[in-house]
């Protein structure tokens, strides 16, 4: 059995956004929930499966895109991981209430996660936003989360 701490490791090497050219992938499903294929912990990216890690070591995928769209986020929020998952947690305790309405809103209407699922699919986005970060996610924060929930989910 793996321990749950081996992933808390990885905090004490830990880069800058800005340093971080390509995340390192790491296999461990007990950190996933169901249903969810990847996971941005600090610039790593814990999937859980070896298929999942293959597609994450290709650089053009959707997959790989969405994490790396993550990346370009935090920074935009002043070069901090802190700062974005800081910011992460407090828009997804904002869209809770969401939750009674759609499953699992306060993820999908996350305006960091709404960013990353708008552009994963464009190959020429990261390139993009490759100076200043992905900064679309200000934008959409700036909606409250029913608006969210109402435009990109028609709910």
């Amino acid at each position: 059995m793996r321990s749950p701490f081996r992933i808390l490791r990885l905090l004490w090497r830990v880069r800058r956004p800005s340093r971080t050219a390509m995340m390192n992938v790491v296999i461990d499903s007990l950190w996933l929930r169901r249903g969810y294929q990847a996971l941005t912990f600090f610039g790593t990216v814990i999937v859980g499966t070896e298929a999942d890690a293959l597609l994450m070591r290709q650089s053009d995928n959707s997959l790989t895109r969405h994490e790396m769209i993550h990346l370009r986020q935090a920074q935009s929020t002043h070069d901090s991981w802190l700062l974005f998952y800081l910011l992460y947690f407090w828009y997804y305790l904002r869209a809770l209430p969401q939750n009674r309405r759609m499953k699992n809103a306060a993820y999908l209407i996350n305006p960091f996660e709404i960013e990353a699922y708008r552009h994963m699919d464009d190959p020429d986005y990261l390139d993009r936003c490759a100076d200043e970060g992905a900064t679309e996610w200000r934008r959409l924060a700036k909606m409250s989360p029913r608006e969210r929930l109402r435009r990109f989910y028609n709910i």
